[in-house]
């Protein structure tokens, strides 16, 4: 042996005698903070949905740390707790289990099915959280309290609730809020037409607006995949996928149907077909809902409803071969692209788009959430929240970054008071449906097309026909040059933008958008004036 090999042998031998010594230290700490890992919402609940599966029947619920990005795992014993920590969760050993809360919030449905109340699991508490509303009196709250009171006290936690547990969908009227929310005049950044899809907000004259025929790719309504859609369909026109304008109906969008108002929740598809999700209370509502309280603009038929129970709707275009945006509208004129659905966790930071209230942000608060409405309508498996709504909010999109989340369902309390929410749970809907977050086909616009339906650089396929930037990134037609390039901050102005005059290629055939700015054109969005019933 050479002096050199001896060397290393002998560090060798050196750094194993070391390891003996240091490695039974390590193994005595089972909660290195070094070994936490900092999650995305996304990847604790796949992190989550793995050790569950190892947990089996001593797993007690999970939430996130928000401030911190870690997942905390329920577990029943030390060994447990050590497993947890190994993979980078934080472990936390308690007293119940999830098989014994879940048998408790059967014990309340069969026991304490009482109008006005709601239960959920709370993982950081460990505990049924039972709330009732302050209709809650009398007989009813002996009722509850008995039930809560055998359950014993390490089990349930009972709350009150100023507000009154209801469902969120509006009357026909509209609302002022339903106009900024949905897209109407104002919230598309000028009056009436302008935000509707009109001719002049799109960036030119009606006929350049709705698309230079086929020059533009096809007639008006294929350029925006409908008349409305084209210009940013009433009180859908809330943005593309790229933070622009989207040129149809997205999440939080205004629908009517009856004498009711809800919200589009999120655009998906079945079999290759263009459909939405909304409450299922909704559905139930009405058979048909349009974009318009007139009735002018339809969007589809319902296929599916299901309420009470659970609590979530699959409404199919009419327009078979519409391609609407898989977005949420912001209330700011642009949108949050959407890409997938993910499952809540206590802890997730959420935000709930509506037609009545906007945007809103907030925490998902408890899992398997039951919310009794009265009138035996009582429906189990929803994600409650402090994210507040308001009527006509129902249906609409709650979603954490580009992930659907929930479908607003109802609760207690306003935008002004907060309250206590309930969702239904995206991924239940989409599994008993067989739907698909997303349109299927383009990602960026109506026409399906990187840069709109012309697939050019504007709706006659040059610089300028439809205007500019009017129809939004990507949306129907977007040219480069126009009506002060912004659709929605210019929308009405005097200057119809460069093309106005001249419908660009293919002015000798204007094409059917040419006679048709679409249905928006007449309408300036949904009920933008009216009061709130």
């Amino acid at each position: 042996m050479n002096k050199r090999t001896g060397a290393i042998a002998g560090a060798a031998a050196v750094a194993i005698a070391g390891a003996a010594i240091v490695l039974p230290h390590a193994n005595a700490s089972t909660d290195q903070p070094a070994a936490l890992k900092t999650l995305s919402a996304h990847s604790a609940t796949q992190l989550a949905t793995s050790l569950k599966a190892d947990l089996k029947d001593n797993g007690a619920g999970w939430y996130l740390d928000g401030s911190k990005g870690h997942l905390v795992m329920n577990v029943l014993s030390e060994d447990d707790a050590a497993n947890v920590r190994a993979k980078g969760a934080v472990a936390r050993v308690v007293q119940n289990s999830m098989t014994a809360l879940k048998s408790g919030t059967k014990t309340l449905r069969e026991s304490a099915a009482v109008p006005g109340t709601a239960w959920s699991i709370d993982p950081k508490t460990n505990k049924i959280v039972v709330t009732a509303d302050r209709t809650v009196t009398g007989a009813k709250m002996a009722t509850l309290t008995k039930a809560t009171n055998g359950m014993g006290e390490g089990m349930v936690t009972v709350k009150r609730s100023q507000g009154e547990f209801k469902r969120f969908d509006g009357g026909g009227a509209g609302g002022a809020a339903g106009s900024a929310a949905g897209g109407a005049g104002d919230a598309a950044g000028g009056a009436g037409d302008a935000a509707g899809g009109a001719g002049d907000a799109a960036g030119g004259a009606g006929d350049a607006a709705g698309g230079a025929g086929d020059a533009a790719g096809g007639a008006g309504d294929a350029a925006g995949g409908a008349g409305d859609a084209a210009g940013g369909a009433g009180d859908g026109g809330g943005g593309a996928g790229g933070g622009g304008q989207a040129a149809g109906p997205v999440g939080g969008s205004a629908i009517f149907g009856g004498n009711a108002r809800c919200s589009l929740g999120f655009n998906v598809t079945v079999k290759g077909a263009p459909a939405f999700l909304t409450a299922g209370h909704c559905g139930n509502d009405s058979k048909t809902w349009t974009a318009d309280q007139g009735g002018g603009q339809p969007l589809g038929t319902v296929a599916d409803s299901k309420f009470p129970k659970t609590d979530f709707a699959l409404v199919k275009y009419d327009d078979t071969a519409a391609k609407p945006q898989s977005a949420v509208d912001l209330g700011d004129g642009s949108t949050q692209e959407i890409t997938k659905a993910a499952e809540a966790a206590v802890g997730m930071k959420v935000q709930r788009s509506g037609s009545t209230t906007g945007l809103h942000d907030g925490t998902v608060t408890g899992l398997d959430a039951t919310v009794n409405y009265g009138n035996g309508d009582i429906v189990n498996g929803l994600i409650q929240t402090d994210v507040c709504a308001e009527p006509g909010d129902s249906g609409g999109a709650m979603f954490s970054e580009d992930s659907a989340v929930g479908l607003t369902s109802g609760g207690s309390g306003d935008c002004t008071a907060g309250g206590e929410t309930f969702f239904q749970p995206v991924t239940d809907a989409l599994k008993a449906t067989g739907a698909e977050i997303g349109a299927g086909g383009g990602d960026n616009g109506a026409g399906g097309g990187d840069n709109g339906a012309a697939g050019g650089n504007g709706a006659a396929g040059g610089n300028g026909a439809a205007g500019g930037a009017a129809a939004g990134a990507g949306g129907a037609g977007a040219g480069n040059a126009g009506a002060g390039n912004a659709g929605a901050d210019s929308a009405g102005a005097g200057d119809a933008g460069a093309g106005a005059g001249d419908p660009g290629a293919g002015a000798e055939d204007p094409g059917t958008g040419a006679q048709d700015p679409g249905a928006g054109a007449q309408d300036p969005g949904a009920a933008g004036g009216d009061a709130l019933n």
